[in-house]
């Protein structure tokens, strides 16, 4: 009995593979899907591959090799602890080695002897110059001081107030007007701009 329902089912899947899937035809004047027997329904029988996965084993761990793992991890810990930890270089404070190469000598250019002899000959000039200038500004200053101190002297035979009043220093000889910097409180989310600029900073891992 169970052979012949098992071969009449294999036929009724047989025909529902092989048979065509027109849709147009499959559908009805209202637009529904017809019942028909190549649409199974939910209570039929279904078949589906066989699941031949087997669960995986758990390997068997060694205590003794777990053991042996943890001490050679303390082991590597304990000699970098004994290591001491390697200094960042500064370096600004270490000079190039370029610049260290005494065979980079620029020597100076070599001049014809009409030019050295000119070049001297107008430093001479220049400085008797700016000496001549010198003198004469300092021999102006003391005339200068010189009349003034004759001037308060007879200022002071006529009047003690004036000489006193002409000692004060005179504010409004020479005009000058300054308004400092107001006292403003900083922008709480202001972001100052950021030139351009290439990031060479080397990053050291220890």
């Amino acid at each position: 009995m169970s052979l012949a329902v098992s071969r009449a089912l294999c036929r009724v899947l047989s025909r529902q593979t092989a048979a065509p899937t027109n849709v147009s035809s499959l559908m009805g004047v209202d637009g529904h899907v017809r019942q028909g027997p190549w649409f199974a329904s939910v209570l039929t029988l279904k078949t589906s591959a066989p699941l031949r996965a087997e669960p995986k084993k758990k390997k068997k761990v060694d205590p003794r090799r777990e053991q042996m793992v943890r001490e050679r991890l303390k082991k590597k810990l304990k000699k970098l602890e004994r290591v001491p930890p390697e200094l960042i270089p500064i370096e600004d404070f270490t000079t190039p080695a370029k610049c260290m190469d005494e065979t980079r000598v620029r020597g100076a250019p070599q001049l014809p002897f009409e030019e050295s002899e000119r070049r001297a000959l107008l430093l001479k000039e220049w400085s008797r110059y700016k000496q001549t200038q010198h003198r004469a500004e300092m021999e102006a200053v003391g005339l200068a001081v010189e009349a003034q101190t004759e001037a308060l002297e007879e200022l002071r035979l006529e009047s003690e107030e004036l000489y006193h009043a002409a000692l004060r220093p005179d504010p409004l000889l020479f005009p000058f007007t300054h308004q400092g910097p107001s006292y403003t409180p900083p922008k709480a989310q202001y972001e100052a701009p950021e030139g351009k600029y290439n990031n060479i900073t080397k990053v050291y891992t220890q």
